[in-house]
């Protein structure tokens, strides 16, 4: 039984989906001015984490991860999506490009790194600015349910009307307090009231006409109306990094259910940040590392990946070059165990004792369901190595048992998403040679061996003999 923590609720809680096998799941996604950074990609890796966990437990899921490329104001995380410019404006005149160019260059360089990660494309992506006329429908909507004020050509959504406001985050009305950064918009009533619609000046390069002004959307509509648009009025899931809960996430919650009548989002789920050496992420520190980053430094994205596992999405993880070390030595781990494994498969071992996998399933398994622990259930992978490659000395481990393991692992890194260096599809005509070769090698035919050894190599594949008998993998 899958439990998940809720933001909402301040508590783990059993996951249950409003249809019966299926999930509805919204993902904030990346405002697409400048390239991600491995905090970012943390925040996509826990959609992906419960993504394929879902999935492995029978769900079939819809994901719908947005892309900002209109709205999102610099001052967003002070103030309430009415004060700073438009990152997307900002990008474009500084890069001396279009904000479409801008946009554009960077979402591929985003889907493109979470390609590399291996981190499943969402079912659809849909773009900020395709959706301006849903975002204008809700605005009038709220407004005429009371929600809502128009002044000026700028259109506020009224926090002193949606009495859950705080809910999610603890900044309730009677806790804020109009900070020293915090600047009142001439034109909101309350200093909290958050923009739904903005007044463009007139140069402003992203603008659309509305019932109040040719101007633009606030940031916090946008996800409300592409996330009804594709998911329906309430959410199984929404997850996203803590940054985001207040104010986006809170504000989406009183848009939202102020316009349906109806409960937004039934599980929120938010990852923490990802420091750096003890320090948060900044351009100005020089710690603000991409996926190119990683590579320059001779790691890979699955090296990465695995770091990211190997903590729990709740608490913060503290990046460094030494644990990214750690993290690549147990890929390494890992690939060798099931190249081990792949070789046992192929050969005729038979033995009196069979090898238990249940147990390590189970184990993985209840790991997951508390609130997908990774670093449980990557200890219980861990412990089945150990057990395997101390079984595989003592050759005790019977080509029957070498399958039945490889199954299992498939399964759980259908969950962890690893992709191996080693490991490769290997088509059946050269099992049938690795095989042939083996008993050769048995039979002491050297010449027969190594002319089958090359045949194989001539095939793009790299076969070592070891004690632990045969491995090949692909060729680098």
């Amino acid at each position: 039984m899958l439990n998940l923590y809720n933001t909402l609720s301040k508590q783990k809680e059993v996951f249950k989906s409003i249809n019966p096998g299926k999930v509805g799941m919204y993902s904030c996604g990346p405002t697409v001015y400048g390239y991600i950074h491995i905090g970012n990609i943390r925040a996509y890796l826990l959609s992906d984490t419960i993504r394929r966990y879902l999935e492995y437990i029978g769900y079939e899921v819809r994901l719908i991860k947005n892309i900002t490329d209109v709205g999102h104001l610099t001052d967003d995380d002070v103030a309430q999506g009415d004060s700073g410019e438009d990152k997307m404006v900002k990008a474009a005149l500084k890069e001396k490009k279009s904000p479409e160019e801008i946009a554009r260059f960077y979402e591929e360089y985003f889907k493109q790194v979470e390609k590399e990660m291996n981190i499943l494309p969402a079912h659809f992506f849909p773009r900020a600015t395709a959706h301006v006329p849903q975002m204008i429908k809700i605005v009038e909507g709220l407004i005429e349910k009371g929600f809502a004020y128009e002044k000026n050509g700028n259109v506020f959504f009224d926090v002193t009307k949606f009495e859950d406001y705080g809910k999610l985050s603890g900044n309730t009305l009677e806790n804020l307090k109009v900070g020293a950064r915090l600047e009142e918009h001439p034109d909101k009533k309350n200093p909290w009231d958050f923009a739904l619609w903005l007044k463009a000046p007139e140069n402003h390069l992203m603008k659309w006409p509305s019932p109040w002004s040719v101007g633009y959307p606030g940031w916090h509509i946008e996800c409300s109306a592409m996330s009804t648009e594709y998911l329906g009025n309430t959410i199984d899931i929404h997850t996203g990094g803590e940054d985001n809960i207040f104010p986006h996430h809170e504000a989406e919650i009183a848009q939202t259910q102020c316009y349906t009548g109806k409960q937004y989002v039934r599980f929120w789920l938010h990852g923490r940040h990802l420091m750096v050496d003890g320090k948060k992420m900044s351009k100005s520190k020089g710690n603000l590392y991409t996926l190119e980053d990683i590579k320059e430094k001779g790691f890979s994205a699955m090296d990465l990946r695995l770091l990211m596992l190997s903590s729990h999405y709740r608490s913060q993880t503290d990046f460094s070059w030494e644990a990214l070390e750690q993290a690549h030595k147990n890929l390494q781990r890992i690939n060798d165990f099931v190249l081990t494994l792949e070789a046992l498969a192929l050969r005729d071992i038979s033995v009196t004792n069979t090898f238990d996998v249940t147990a390590y399933q189970e184990k993985f398994e209840a790991a997951m369901n508390d609130d997908l622990n990774t670093p449980l259930a990557l200890a219980a992978v861990y412990e089945l190595i150990t057990e395997v490659n101390k079984k595989n000395d003592d050759e005790t481990l019977s080509s029957t048992d070498a399958k039945k393991i490889l199954t299992l692992w498939k399964k759980i890194n259908a969950v962890f998403g690893l992709v191996l260096s080693g490991q490769a599809e290997i088509p059946e005509e050269i099992k049938r040679l690795v095989a042939e070769r083996e008993q050769a090698r048995l039979g002491k035919d050297f010449k027969k061996s190594d002319a089958l050894r090359i045949l194989i190599e001539e095939h793009g594949f790299i076969l070592e003999d070891t004690k632990d008998g045969q491995k090949i993998r692909l060729a680098s």
